[in-house]
């Protein structure tokens, strides 16, 4: 990859996963060979330092704009509430997050406390808070969608549409045989 064809941050993230990889091969074979080819790390280590170049490049892009207050999984809670509707259950965000109502709780309030979020009482039954994002919260949501952008582009001109798009494919068909095992599972019980 050349910086002509690939952001600079895209590529250092690329390098230090090589280098990861590297020292992660060199622990547990206790040698080095050659280099191993990204395409030969298994994919739940592609998955996580993919994650991770999103991660870094949005979590910089909110520090730069003076959103760097958000906390773990706030990232999440903002950008998914952004893509969807503008209010949401605080029941749905739980089982979203796959944590405890207690950990849900705490984001929640620390987001309201800084300003991206905000509770409401749901117009159908009182007793029940739904979360919305606020105008600071919205705005956080642009700047997080715009750097995720900005890395959708760097890998269309590292890689290429098609292979995005088949790479999307793959990782969908992925995510959907989790939530099947999961139903069975549920079924089960």
């Amino acid at each position: 990859m050349s910086r002509a064809t690939c952001g600079s941050f895209f590529c250092w993230i690329v390098r230090m996963v090589n280098l990861v990889d590297s020292i992660d091969h060199l622990l547990y074979h206790g040698r080095m060979n050659d280099e191993p080819r990204l395409e030969d790390v298994v994919l739940p280590a592609l998955l996580r330092h993919a994650r991770t170049t999103y991660g870094m490049a949005m979590r910089q892009a909110l520090a730069k704009a003076g959103y760097d207050d958000i906390p773990k999984n706030g990232m999440y809670v903002i950008g998914g509430m952004a893509l969807g509707d503008d209010t949401i259950p605080l029941s749905v965000l739980i089982k979203e997050l796959g944590v405890s109502k207690q950990g849900a709780g705490q984001l929640v309030d620390t987001l309201v406390l800084r300003g991206y979020l905000e509770r409401t009482e749901d117009a159908e039954d009182r007793r029940k808070l739904n979360i919305v994002l606020t105008k600071r919260g919205r705005a956080a949501a642009a700047v997080q969608a715009a750097a995720r952008e900005k890395v959708d582009a760097e890998l269309i001109a590292c890689v290429g549409q098609e292979n995005v798009t088949r790479t999307r494919k793959t990782l969908a068909a992925l995510i959907n045989m989790g939530r099947l095992a999961v139903e069975e599972q549920e079924d089960e019980h």
